[in-house]
Parts: C-alpha cells; structure tokens; sequence
C-alpha cells in the first residue's frame, strides 16, 4: 500500500510540474513575431530587388527594429536607417543584392520591452524579377543605403575589422604585461629597516 501511495504522490506531482511548465509558457507568446516580409522567407528574387519590408506584431511604441543583410559570401549588403510606416511595418533601403543566399537579420523591442534577434534567408538571382517596394513602403521617404565603396579589411567591414583588430589588440597587449609579470617574480618585500639605508 505504502508503494502504491508513493506513485500516486509522484504521478500527481509530475503532473502539477507539467501545469506550471505549460502555463509557464504562455509569456511567450506575448513576444512580437513577423508577420510577414517582403522579401519573403525561402522565396526568390532578383538582384535589383532594392526595398525590404517586414511587418511585425506588437512591436513596442517608438521603437525601429534594426535590420542587416549579409551575402552568400559573408559580406554584408548596405542598409538604409529602417523607417517604421505604422505601428508594425518596418521599411528599408538596401544596396545592391548579390546572387546567392542572403540572410536578413533583424533586432526589435516587443511591446512587453523584450529585445529579440531573428534571422531568415532568401535567395536573389540575376535572372529572377526584382520585387517592387511594398505599397506600405511606397510614399515614405528612405534613407539610401551607404554603398559599400570596397573598403575592406580582411573580407570584413571597415568598422568591424577595425573593432576586431582593437580587441585582439587588447588582448595581445594584456598577455604580454602578464608574461612580464610573471618572469620577474613577485617583488621583495621592504621592511623598516632596509628603508633607512
């Protein structure tokens, strides 16, 4: 009897816990998720393609979501500042699309204060019709893209590499007074007496 009262305290306890952790959950769906984005996740475009606009759910007042783009081969396509048409639609300039998979990567605030980065990709090709500026683009007045003018380092932006190079500057500069230290030893101590001298 003893063991049978044990299971039915352990099936009921696994079952509260089951409770919380679905309730647990529901938080999230107050998080904002994209509705919809043009281009569209997994679709085709053509390289001309020169607008992106994605609508969003709840997105937090006064609030612009962040969005990069990045090549197939890692370089990252210029972006206009993104323009918020109403209180869910972002709208964006960008450079020139490479052919090849783009992966679009945006940053919001939901509406509960929440920052969330997501990403999706799309393809863009030379031979594929170009998609016209959404009509919730059209009208607005956007930012043109900086066109990347190939300054470069080590395949990188400049800003990044430059931040990069600080970093591992940093890094090299901090290891090397370690060694130093360490190689000397620890300094003697002085007391009283050996101070007079």
């Amino acid at each position: 009897m003893r063991g049978l009262r044990l299971l039915r305290a352990s099936a009921a306890l696994l079952g509260c816990l089951g409770v919380l952790l679905l309730s647990g959950g529901t938080p999230a769906y107050a998080h904002t998720a994209l509705n919809t984005a043009t281009p569209a996740p997994g679709s085709k475009v053509g390289t001309g393609t020169s607008v992106v606009e994605l609508t969003f759910a709840r997105l937090r007042p006064g609030t612009t979501p962040k969005v990069g783009i990045v090549g197939p081969d890692g370089t990252e396509v210029s972006v206009g500042r993104p323009v918020v048409a109403d209180a869910s639609v972002t709208c964006a300039a960008v450079g020139p699309l490479p052919a090849g998979v783009i992966t679009l990567t945006y940053t919001i605030t939901a509406a509960d204060g929440d920052t969330q980065t997501n990403a999706f990709q799309f393809e863009a090709a030379d031979d594929a019709k170009a998609v016209s500026a959404p009509a919730a683009c059209k009208g607005l007045k956007l930012t043109a893209p900086v066109v990347d003018t190939g300054d470069t380092i080590m395949g990188l932006g400049r800003t990044t590499a430059l931040a990069v190079l600080a970093a591992a500057a940093a890094v090299v500069v901090g290891g090397s007074v370690m060694a130093v230290r360490r190689k000397r030893g620890p300094r003697p101590a002085v007391t009283g007496e050996e101070a007079t001298w």
